[in-house]
């Protein structure tokens, strides 16, 4: 093996395996399971030691284990070579970001408005995780065997606020977990076009590609269950709102989507609003994106297990909008 690889050994004594319900018995469950017990050795999640066993990287003994599913036996010791993380694709670049939190497993970041999250085509640099794999440098232990942060969710270019990022295996793992199971607590603050009908309310719409212009999401019967929550913190007459948004699930625009679906789409949104008219306020003219921000985050630490919340204030174009529409409000 490697001669660079990190190699854990993990002894099973007799009785404590070979039982035959299947969730104890296979190999890449079961040490995934014994690792997370042990101090000082990395954490490794299930599908990473997956795939480290398809590698070759897991032995027991002179033989060389090759099949996931394998049943753990008692009375051997398993040796798993961990590689050293690869480099990630993307560049680091020194750019600079508001850390909330950062310990060795993660980092809660406030992301501004304009900062794409993920190098893609037309965007490959100046994103957010160019700018952790700057900062965080060496503290990243690796992702699925790469050295890069793991963004567990995203939110728009053009829409600022809380994110929180994995450093490690094991906790990219635990989070995603908490992500699907909606246990994650978020919430968003927005201003929207007129007043919604009632102080709060519950909007469930399924969520799918818009079948008219395929860069849209839509409420569409064929999409993914979708719930927000809203409730009404301000009014600005009868022309706009400053409402928070509890997210219940998380699909694609899921805020922009179910305001727009009941009429009162936010201010500056370019692509499920409308342009500004000449009867608008100046500060709702001179706003150039989506007013929505990523104002609550909330979970359980995957690691160390405590309850993390963190909050952002308003950056300072929602705080100039609002004070604005204060000043016009009817």
């Amino acid at each position: 093996m490697d001669p660079a690889s990190e190699t854990l050994q993990i002894e099973i004594a007799s009785g404590e395996a070979g039982q035959s319900d299947e969730t104890t018995d296979r190999i890449d469950r079961w040490l995934a399971g014994r690792l997370a017990e042990m101090p000082d050795v990395p954490k490794l999640s299930r599908s990473r030691l997956k795939n480290l066993i398809l590698d070759g990287r897991v032995s027991a003994g002179e033989a060389t284990i090759t099949d996931p599913s394998e049943a753990v036996k008692p009375g051997r010791t398993y040796c798993i070579a961990v590689p050293p993380p690869e480099p990630a694709d993307p560049e680091p670049e020194a750019i600079s970001l508001t850390v909330v939190y950062e310990d060795s497993d993660l980092i809660v970041v406030d992301k501004p408005a304009g900062m794409v999250v993920h190098p893609a085509p037309g965007s490959s640099d100046g994103t957010l995780v160019n700018a952790l794999l700057a900062h965080c440098g060496g503290s990243l232990s690796g992702i699925g065997g790469v050295r890069r942060p793991g963004i567990v969710h995203r939110i728009d270019k053009d829409t600022s606020g809380l994110m929180v990022v994995a450093k490690s295996d094991e906790a990219h793992h635990g989070l995603v977990v908490q992500f699907a199971a909606h246990t994650i607590e978020r919430l968003y603050r927005a201003v929207t076009r007129g007043v919604p009908p009632k102080p709060a309310d519950r909007i469930e719409g399924a969520i799918g590609r818009s079948q008219r212009n395929r860069k849209k999401m839509a409420v569409t019967a064929k999409g993914k269950p979708a719930v927000t929550h809203y409730r009404m913190i301000e009014r600005f007459g009868t022309r706009a709102a400053l409402v928070e948004c509890r997210l219940e699930t998380g699909r694609t625009h899921q805020i922009r989507v179910h305001m727009s679906h009941i009429g009162h789409s936010l201010i500056g949104d370019p692509l499920y609003g409308r342009g500004a008219k000449a009867g608008d306020p100046e500060a709702v003219r001179g706003f150039k994106r989506q007013a929505l921000h990523a104002a609550v985050i909330g979970f359980e630490h995957p690691v160390t297990k405590e309850r993390l919340r963190f909050e952002s204030p308003l950056p300072a174009d929602m705080e100039t909008l609002i004070a604005g529409l204060r000043q016009t409000g009817e």
